[in-house]
C-alpha cells in the first residue's frame, strides 16, 4: 500500500502511511507493518485507517490548484492515511520506523489485527467495508467477561431494532450456543406497530445479494424458527381475543386477573412514571398495595376478587379494574376507613392526589387487568413456549405499556433469581430505553432495569437496549453495557460524552451513516468498527411476509386454542371458511413502500 511517513511522527498508538501511486485506501481498511526489534524479533503493528487525505505537494496558495491542473506549475499529488493501532504482537510497544513498508492486511493478519484470532466464541455482527465478516466476542455478551448491548441512533433511520433482531438471529444461528441453543430464550417488547410480529415469516424482498451476504457470514438466510406473539385483549371483547389485525396464528392474549393484581402487589407498576416517585402520594402506593393483598379473597373462577373492609365485613365483588378503583376510592375517602388504608398521618390532600392519579389509570389498564374473562384461558406471558417471545404493546397507551414492561421484567428476573443458575440465557430486547430508564428520577421499572444491568450478568439476563439518545438514559445502565453500537446520530447528540467511545472521524461519519451501517465497539478492540448487516431474511412488516412456519402448537392445547380463536371465531358461533394460503393477500398498499430495513 505504501510506506510509513517520516514527515509525521509515528508512535506505538498511531502512524501515517504515504500511499503508493495507484494504491487506494479508504476508511476502515486494516493495514499492517512490521519492525525488527533486537531480542524480540519481528513485531507486528496493525491498525485501522481512521483518516485519509490527499493534497498537492509543491502548492503554496489555494489558487495554485488551477496552475497545477493546467500544467503551468509542477506539483505532485500525495495521498496519505492515518492508521490507529489496534494490536501490537508481540507486545513490544515501539513505533514503526519511517520508510517501513505497509500492507493491506490479509486474512490471517486481519484476524490478528482485529483480535478475531483469540475469540474462542464469536458471532457475526455484519460485514466490514472490505466485504469480510466482522465478529463480536460472545464472552462479552453472555456474561462470561461482560454483558449487555446499547444501541443508539435517530428514530426511523438508524435501524436500531433491525440490528437488535439481527444480533439475536446471529446468536441463535451461528452455533456459538452449542447444546444450550434450544433452551436459550429471547423476550422482545414491540412498540412500533405490527412490524416485529412476523419474524418467523420469510421476507419476500430478500434478493440474491442479501443471501450471499448471509453466506459470507456463515449464517443461513431464513426467518426465525420458533416465535410466539403475545398481545393484549381487544377492548370490550368478552372472549379476550388478542388485539392484532394482520397476524392470525401463533398469537395469545395476555392480561392479569384482579386476584393476581392484588396478590402480587402490582399496584406499584400503575405508578411507574418518574414523576410519580417524586410526588408525595408515592408513600401511599406500598401501603395500599400491601393492604390489598391482605384484604382480597378470590371470588369465583374468573379472577374476580372480594375485598373486605377494616372491620372484616365483606365488600362488593370486583370484576373489573374500574370496580377495584371504586372500592379503593370509597375506602380512602371514608372517614372511618381512611386511616386503615392510608395511615393516620397522611394528609387528605395527598390521598386525593393519589386517587386522582389512580382514577386516570382506569381507561389504559382496564383491558389488561380484569376479572371477567372465562376460566382456564391461558393469559400469562411466558418465554417457555418458543425461542423468541414477542410482547406486542403498540395498541396500549403509554401508561399501560409501562405497566406491562415493569411487571413482565420483574417476573422474568425473579424467575431467573429463583432458578439459581445463569443458564439458559434470556435476552431482553427493549426499545425506547430512555423512556423506561431516564437519567433523572426513579421508578419501579428503572429499578428493575438497573438490577438487570448490574446483576443480570450473573443471572443470565442479557439486556439489548435501544434508544434515540443515550445521553438521556441512566448512566449506570449504559456504563454496564460491554458492547456499544451507534447508527445514524443527530449531530448535537453525537457531541455528548456518552459517545466518547467513538473516534472523532467515526463520530462525524455517524451523522451521515446510511441505514444498515452501524459503528460497533467491544472491549477487546480499541477502535469502533463500521459494519453493514444484511437485509433481514425475516419479514419486518406485514407486506413483506412470505411463507410462515408450520403450526407448532396442537389445536387441542390451551395455547393452540388461544392462538386459533382469532381466525375461527365468527358472530353467532358460525364457523368461518378456510383462510387463504397467504393471510396478507389483499392488505392495503399503504405499507408497501420498500423500507431501508
Amino acid at each position: 500500500m505504501g510506506r510509513v511517513l517520516g514527515t509525521q511522527a509515528a508512535s506505538p498508538l498511531s502512524f501515517w502511511v504515504g500511499l503508493e501511486p495507484g494504491s487506494v485506501a479508504q476508511l476502515d481498511d486494516v493495514l499492517v507493518t512490521r519492525r525488527h526489534v533486537p531480542g524480540h524479533g519481528d513485531v507486528l503493528v496493525a491498525g485501522v485507517v481512521t483518516t485519509v487525505e490527499a493534497r498537492h505537494e509543491g502548492a503554496t496558495y489555494d489558487s495554485d490548484v488551477f496552475l497545477i491542473a493546467g500544467g503551468a506549475l509542477p506539483a505532485a499529488v500525495v495521498e496519505s492515511a492515518e492508521v490507529r493501532v489496534t494490536r501490537v504482537e508481540p507486545e513490544v510497544f515501539v513505533p514503526p520506523l519511517p520508510g517501513a513498508v505497509a500492507y493491506r492486511a490479509g486474512d490471517s493478519d486481519r484476524d490478528q489485527a482485529l483480535y478475531f484470532d483469540v475469540m474462542e466464541r464469536r458471532i457475526p455482527a455484519g460485514l466490514g467495508r472490505d466485504g469480510q465478516p466482522i465478529y463480536l466476542n460472545f464472552d462479552f455478551l453472555d456474561g462470561t467477561r461482560g454483558a449487555h448491548v446499547s444501541i443508539s441512533g435517530v428514530s426511523g433511520v438508524a435501524t436500531k431494532t433491525s440490528f437488535a433482531t439481527f444480533l439475536l438471529y446471529s446468536i441463535f444461528n451461528s452455533g456459538v450456543l452449542g447444546p444450550e441453543s434450544a433452551n436459550t430464550k429471547a423476550l422482545i417488547f414491540s412498540v412500533k406497530g405490527e412490524d416485529l410480529l412476523f419474524l418467523d415469516h420469510a421476507n419476500k424482498r430478500l434478493d440474491d445479494a442479501a443471501t450471499g451476504a448471509y453466506s459470507r457470514l456463515g449464517l443461513p438466510a431464513r426467518p426465525f424458527q420458533s416465535v410466539h406473539v403475545f398481545a393484549p385483549p381487544r377492548p370490550g371483547d368478552a372472549n379476550g381475543v388478542p388485539h392484532v389485525s394482520a397476524r392470525t396464528t401463533g398469537v395469545s392474549a395476555f392480561y392479569w386477573t384482579l386476584a393476581e393484581f392484588c396478590d402480587q402487589e402490582l399496584l406499584r407498576f400503575v405508578f411507574a412514571d418518574a414523576d410519580d416517585e417524586r410526588a408525595q402520594y408515592s408513600l401511599l402506593v406500598g401501603q395500599v398495595a400491601a393492604r390489598l393483598r391482605a384484604a382480597y379473597e378470590v371470588a369465583g373462577d374468573s379472577g374476580a376478587v372480594l375485598l373486605r373492609g377494616p372491620d372484616g365485613q365483606a365488600g362488593p365483588v370486583c370484576r373489573t379494574y374500574g370496580d377495584l378503583i371504586e372500592f379503593l376510592d370509597d375506602q380512602l375517602t371514608g372517614e372511618a376507613t381512611r386511616a386503615t388504608w392510608a395511615g393516620a398521618q397522611v394528609p387528605l390532600g395527598t390521598v386525593n392526589a393519589f386517587l386522582r392519579r389512580l382514577r386516570s389509570s382506569i381507561r389504559p389498564l382496564s383491558p389488561i387487568v380484569r376479572g371477567d374473562l372465562p376460566r382456564g384461558r391461558p393469559h400469562s406471558i411466558s418465554t417457555s413456549d418458543a425461542q423468541v417471545s414477542i410482547v406486542d404493546l403498540h395498541n396500549l397507551p403509554e401508561r399501560a405499556q409501562r405497566f406491562v414492561v415493569g411487571v413482565v421484567l420483574r417476573g422474568e428476573f425473579a424467575r431467573k433469581e429463583g432458578s439459581g443458575s445463569a443458564r439458559p440465557l434470556l435476552f431482553v430486547v427493549l426499545d425506547e430505553l430512555n423512556k423506561y430508564a431516564p437519567r433523572d428520577g426513579d421508578s419501579p421499572i428503572k429499578e428493575i432495569l438497573l438490577d438487570v444491568a448490574e446483576r443480570g450478568r450473573s443471572l443470565g439476563v442479557i439486556l439489548i437496549g435501544a434508544q434515540q439518545t443515550a445521553s438521556e438514559v441512566e448512566r449506570r445502565i449504559v456504563a454496564n453495557c460491554a458492547v456499544k453500537v451507534a447508527g445514524r446520530l443527530d449531530p448535537a447528540e453525537a457531541t455528548r460524552s456518552e459517545y466518547g467511545w467513538l473516534t472523532g472521524t467515526a463520530r462525524d461519519r455517524a451523522t451521515i451513516a446510511k441505514p444498515g451501517t452501524m459503528f460497533v465497539a467491544q472491549p477487546e478492540i480499541p477502535v469502533p468498527l463500521a459494519v453493514a448487516f444484511p437485509f433481514p431474511a425475516w419479514a419486518t412488516r406485514p407486506s413483506e411476509a412470505g411463507a410462515g412456519p408450520a403450526p407448532a402448537l396442537s389445536p387441542g392445547s390451551p395455547r393452540g386454542l388461544a392462538a386459533s380463536v382469532i381466525g375461527r371465531a365468527a358472530p353467532g358461533g358460525a364457523e368461518e371458511p378456510e383462510k387463504p394460503a397467504d393471510p396478507f393477500h389483499g392488505l392495503a398498499g399503504a405499507d408497501d413502500d420498500v423500507p431501508p430495513f
